[in-house]
């Protein structure tokens, strides 16, 4: 744990404009107040990217955007479709206002938000990994995106609690046999596209969703996908480990 901290505060300070990366589908989760606090503190200006918007509707997109641009400012990106790492270019280099030498940037988040993605996107063809940052270890290295903006790449990443399962199978980072509560995840899923986008959830299982629970929901689903016991009885598990590997498949949308 102390490790991390002490490379994002190397990061922050190194950095003229950090990034926080977090996952379009949902941001709140993966967002770190305990980073953006030290950014802060550090008096350094940042961004908020939503990675993967691909994955989530515009409707959300746009009213998650407004919310959290009061934070700081808000750019998605999908590196999958190649959007919006133009916009967040030119947010770095008017955020950074810098005349006389290359802009660095920081990118930090969670693992599996999509920080390499967005590193490759912005970097395009122009990503060559330049030199060292000196005093550090040989994993950091500067990363030239062109346009006088070079990011610091660093392979270390900001951990999870142990007891956040829910958002490592939401990021993907364990997939859902690996899962101690796959059901649990599943029901989160189920609990968050219903309140966000419930008729892609209808659409894609083919069911009907009126004032169930999300276990109700599971069942639904169980049934329409014919994950069954002998006796005929939903198998929960089956079900719930089908519909985790559909969310992590970017099956389902938000």
């Amino acid at each position: 744990m102390a490790s991390y901290k002490v490379m994002v505060k190397d990061v922050i300070r190194k950095a003229d404009v950090l990034l926080e990366v977090v996952d379009a589908r949902f941001p709140d989760e993966t967002r770190n107040s305990e980073v953006e606090a030290e950014i802060v503190r550090a008096k350094k200006p940042f961004i908020i990217v939503m990675s993967k918007c691909d994955l989530v509707s515009q409707e959300t997109l746009e009213k998650n955007k407004s919310r959290l641009s009061k934070i700081a400012p808000t750019v998605f990106v999908s590196s999958k479709e190649r959007f919006g790492t133009t916009m967040l270019r030119h947010k770095i280099l008017e955020l950074a206002d810098i005349k006389d030498r290359d802009i660095l940037v920081g990118s930090l988040g969670y693992p599996n938000t999509g920080k390499s993605s967005v590193i490759n996107g912005v970097a395009g063809r122009h990503r060559t990994s330049t030199s060292s940052i000196s005093g550090h270890t040989k994993g950091i290295q500067l990363v030239n995106a062109g346009s006088r903006i070079k990011f610091i790449d660093t392979p270390g990443v900001i951990p999870f609690n142990e007891h956040d399962e829910y958002i490592q199978g939401m990021l993907g980072i364990k997939d859902a046999t690996h899962l101690k509560d796959p059901v649990g995840v599943a029901l989160k899923i189920i609990e968050k596209i219903c309140a966000e986008n419930k008729a892609a959830l209808e659409g894609f299982y083919k069911i009907n969703v009126e004032n169930q629970d999300s276990y109700d929901v599971l069942e639904l689903i169980g049934r329409q996908t014919n994950c069954l016991k002998k006796k005929g009885e939903v198998d929960d598990t089956r079900v719930g480990i089908r519909i985790v590997n559909d969310w992590q498949r970017g099956l389902l949308l938000v």
